[in-house]
């Protein structure tokens, strides 16, 4: 899938944690940094070294642009691109709240495009992107922006963009959730006499120790938790705290996952 962006080249269009992300996995699979364009205003040192044309202009029809920009800056940055809309290149976007829509009004109605929606665990070749596309993405082109996006993860794809906001809340923005879980388990483990070194050694080392068990294992979730749990024991004491229907989890989880779909549909207007 990767062929096709090799030979008539990739403009990526921000350069930041995300934009450097996925570049590093592109260039692990493949692709060679002499097909890739970059237009960033700050780049990094490893960027500058990277062999790719960096702030050198565009190709006339380049395969891809993806664009990695902030939301707030992408009123600012897009005009750089609106001459390859209406044409052959496929637009790629990472940001979040921008519908398709949106981009439409600036590239133009017959412009191919795809939203995507990664998470930071990208960073370490292990986020997941959701996808979705516009009538103008052929399948073809939909298995490029896939092949692009697994170079950091895993990918879905969604019945449609009125499912973006939900990815949203709960992979867009659960890694923080997750964050938050390690430091609140810290300061619980504090509470009970531990030293704070200790207590986030102990949390951070279990959420990602569970996180890697969750992830290898053919078991789902709810099996490995009743794995844990004997009757009666530490954890079952734990988990009736957690798991009660009004103040534990699911309720608390329902009510943030939809303050951030909300969020999301709020900044798509």
């Amino acid at each position: 899938m990767l062929e096709q962006v090799a030979r008539d080249g990739l403009v990526l269009l921000g350069c930041g944690k995300m934009g450097s992300a996925l570049l590093t996995g592109w260039l692990a699979a493949g692709v060679p940094p002499s097909s890739v364009w970059v237009i960033e205003p700050t780049p990094s040192d490893w960027l500058k070294a990277s062999g790719v044309h960096l702030n050198a202009g565009v190709p006339p029809a380049p395969a891809v642009a993806l664009l990695a920009v902030k939301p707030q800056m992408m009123g600012a940055a897009l005009p750089a691109l609106v001459a390859l809309g209406n044409g052959t290149t496929l637009f790629i976007s990472i940001a979040a709240g921008t519908t398709i829509a949106a981009f439409e009004a600036v590239l133009g109605a017959q412009t191919p495009i795809v939203r995507t929606m990664p998470n930071t665990p990208a960073m370490v070749n292990r986020g997941i992107t959701a996808l979705c596309r516009n009538g103008h993405v052929t399948n073809a082109g939909m298995d490029v922006a896939v092949a692009l996006m697994a170079a950091v993860g895993e990918t879905v794809i969604l019945d449609g963009e009125h499912q973006i906001d939900a990815v949203t809340g709960v992979s867009g923005s659960g890694p923080a959730y997750v964050f938050h879980l390690i430091e609140a388990m810290a300061a619980a483990g504090q509470a009970e006499g531990l030293s704070p070194d200790v207590a986030m050694r102990l949390a951070r080392a279990t959420v990602c120790g569970a996180g890697e068990l969750a992830f290898r294992s053919g078991d789902s979730a709810a099996q490995l938790r009743v794995n844990v749990t004997s009757p009666g024991g530490t954890t079952a004491a734990a988990l009736a705290v957690l798991m009660d229907s009004e103040s534990g989890f699911p309720a608390l989880l329902a009510k943030a996952v939809k303050a951030a779909a909300d969020r999301g549909r709020e900044l798509g207007k």
